[in-house]
């Protein structure tokens, strides 16, 4: 793969992508069809717009609100004017959200009315903030407001903060720049082989690494055109295949299984090209239902994380269905991965060992968090909290977690960060979270907890709904009479997933925590 990068900036890439592709299709959502030229168009007529609210570079501006156009085109913008992106979970409350605004020192804020029938501008409570609402009358005074600015953009400017939960139970704003995002995704689309006749659905949410980067970056950088999708919901999307002809669907193995799951037979799949996957364990079977039943020709997994810009390892379309279930493919191009034990010396191919990650995907750091970067990144080698085996080959599985993270839907759960939240209930003395396999979702929550003997199950999940995301939310709860704990007093997790592993018919593993 190039070293070298094209483009200086994302804002650049917007410019460049309307005088090669013009007229062509850029977005299309709903009614609304956005040609690559009148893309760059909006773009700059946004970026004016945030001219006139005084957003200097560096400023941090966040965006809460699903997949759509006006998405897409203030985030450029942002970028365009040198200011910093900040995504906004929309699955998080209102006390989740306005730690992030306050802790990436926020000077602006873009969201929507109604989405999933909430109040996002009533949950943030900042009226102190600028606050633009998409699809409202905000929108249009924004633009109408809009007046000339100029900066200079460079590749190692930061271009946005993606905040991923950490084990203290607090999340961690990752940075990146410019230069990183636009080349990891210039990879990563030539490794899948995302085309300019490509037809995108972008599922995964853009305010994830995912959705944003190899949805959005990736798309333009290609010349695709991305058709967003504000919520998954299986009808809908087997719809929008057949009437938008869509060539490319990637998202985690839970989108999969769910069509998969559901009565097909009447969808026109024909289009189906090209699937990307990971975060999660793979059956052998689904990468065949994938090509066999849903007509993808090409389906490829990777690894990544939040700290590496999304990638790091990516399996290639030529590999052999066992190769892209079982493992999380080889390094890209230019980067480096090992195992190490826990004295930081490399293990042989086919030892477990703390998976780390080198090169120009590494972040720059966390936000104002020195020591956690000291931590994380030690002589550019990015410790990931991962155990792993790499084969002879250099292809990596994850076989376990050093943090204990486990994958809802494609969304990344933090115990430690659950825990926090429900020992807040007043009848809950103590609590530990666990990952238990979930065959929808991939994994989901279940929480072992010491409590006061009238608190039942439903009362501790219904309590725990309105304060966590809903994939942050335990899907089984049982109650103990102590936690099983080693001689310095730590929980032994271990131990509660081989008594869930003894039980799992008394413990049932799903549970759906929507009602």
């Amino acid at each position: 793969m190039r070293g070298d990068l094209e483009f200086q900036s994302t804002g650049d890439l917007v410019q460049k992508a309307a005088l090669r592709y013009g007229e062509a299709h850029a977005i299309e959502d709903g009614d609304t069809v956005l040609s690559y030229r009148q893309l760059a168009a909006l773009v700059d007529a946004a970026a004016r717009g945030l001219f006139a609210l005084h957003i200097e570079k560096g400023d941090r501006v966040a965006i809460w609100a699903p997949n759509l156009w006006e998405w897409i085109v203030a985030a450029l913008a942002i970028h365009t004017v040198g200011g910093v992106l900040v995504p906004i979970n929309t699955r998080y409350k209102g006390e989740e959200a306005r730690y992030i605004l306050d802790r990436a020192q926020v000077k602006a804020v873009f969201t929507v009315d109604g989405f999933l029938g909430l109040d996002f501008v009533s949950m943030l409570d900042r009226p102190e903030l600028p606050t633009i609402r998409f699809r409202t009358s905000d929108w249009e005074k924004f633009i109408e407001a809009g007046v000339d600015g100029s900066v200079e953009v460079l590749g190692a400017d930061v271009c946005d903060i993606l905040f991923t939960s950490g084990t203290t139970g607090e999340a961690k704003g990752v940075i990146t720049t410019h230069a990183q995002t636009l080349r990891v995704y210039r990879d990563w689309s030539e490794v899948v082989g995302l085309q300019r006749t490509d037809r995108y659905l972008v599922v995964a949410p853009f305010f994830h690494c995912f959705g944003y980067k190899a949805g959005i970056i990736a798309g333009l950088l290609s010349g695709a055109t991305l058709l967003p999708q504000a919520m998954f919901d299986v009808s809908a999307v087997l719809e929008r295949i057949g009437r938008d002809r869509v060539t490319v669907l990637p998202g985690p193995p839970a989108l999969y299984q769910s069509i998969l799951m559901k009565d097909y037979s009447e969808a026109n799949l024909s289009t189906l090209r090209l699937a990307v996957t990971g975060a999660a364990t793979i059956p052998v079977q689904l990468i065949h239902d994938m090509r066999e039943k849903l007509g993808f020709d090409r389906v490829i997994t990777g690894y990544g994380l939040t700290e590496s810009t999304g990638v790091a390892t990516m399996c290639r379309y030529d590999d052999a269905p066992e190769t892209i279930a079982k493992t999380s493919g080889r390094a890209l191009s230019n980067v480096e991965v090992k195992t190490v034990d826990t004295s930081g010396a490399e293990v042989p191919a086919g030892e477990p060992g703390h998976v780390l990650v080198k090169g120009y995907n590494v972040m720059v750091a966390y936000l104002d968090d020195p020591k956690a970067t000291a931590e994380n990144v030690v002589d550019g080698w990015l410790h990931t909290g991962d155990i792993g085996i790499l084969d002879e080959n250099g292809y990596l599985r994850i076989t376990d977690r050093l943090k204990d993270m486990f994958i809802c839907g494609g969304f990344n759960a933090y115990p430690a960060e659950i825990e926090h939240t429900l020992l807040n209930h007043p009848q809950v003395n103590e609590v530990a979270v666990i990952g238990i396999p979930d065959r929808r979702l991939g994994e989901v929550g279940m929480a072992w907890v010491v409590a006061d003997e009238q608190l039942t199950e439903d009362a501790l999940i219904d309590w725990a709904r309105p304060r966590l995301a809903n994939f942050k939310v335990p899907r089984r709860v049982e109650f103990v009479d102590v936690l099983p704990r080693n001689a310095s007093t730590k929980v032994m997790k271990y131990a509660l997933r081989q008594r869930f592993e003894d039980a799992p018919d008394r413990i049932d593993p799903i549970r759906c925590a929507q009602k």
